[in-house]
């Protein structure tokens, strides 16, 4: 038996999120899984946007608590398959990003080919790609996958650069979505 309606938690606090700050948006579900989660339109149905949303809760863990907690808002980790990225039935992929800790999420919003981009030329070509993106208390996204101690200390102490693994302009940036409906 197919259960009548499902959405999960990421989906949830995007739609929700959009409904409260973009009024003029309507956000629809599709009844069946196509690789979009969403599509939003403008008030009037004429111009859309499909969106893919994968979620994180935080997993900055407690033996890196200390050291890192303090510069660190959120840590999520995603499973990517490169061949969703590379093939999108979605114009934008949304990583939501929830800290327990805190009330405020972030969202990462991508195109699919700039996530794709980033990963196989952070992680090589593989089957699957295991992403941990990390948001820092000072407003900075980093990809941090296959990064050593001292690299995680210096995204915590906002001191890090790599415009490889910056995802900062895609943090809480709706400019792609405003765009697409104006």
């Amino acid at each position: 038996m197919k259960p009548l309606f499902t959405i999960h938690a990421g989906e949830f606090l995007v739609a929700s999120y959009i409904e409260q700050k973009f009024e003029d948006y309507l956000v629809w579900l599709p009844s069946r899984d196509s690789g979009v989660d969403l599509l939003l339109t403008d008030k009037y149905c004429k111009k859309a946007v499909s969106i893919q949303v994968t979620f994180s809760r935080d997993f900055l863990a407690t033996h890196m608590a200390d050291a890192l907690r303090p510069g660190l808002k959120a840590c999520g980790w995603f499973t990517l398959n490169p061949k969703k990225l590379s093939q999108p039935p979605a114009n934008l992929w949304i990583f939501v990003l929830y800290p327990f800790n805190q009330k405020e999420l972030d969202f990462v919003i991508i195109p699919p080919a700039a996530a794709l981009n980033m990963c196989t030329s952070l992680h090589g070509r593989q089957k699957t790609i295991q992403s941990y993106i990390w948001v820092t208390k000072k407003k900075r996204c980093w990809e941090a996958r296959g990064l050593d101690r001292q690299d995680h200390l210096l995204i915590s102490n906002n001191q890090y650069q790599n415009p490889t693994r910056d995802l900062t302009p895609y943090l809480n940036n709706w400019t792609p979505i405003i765009a697409a409906l104006a």
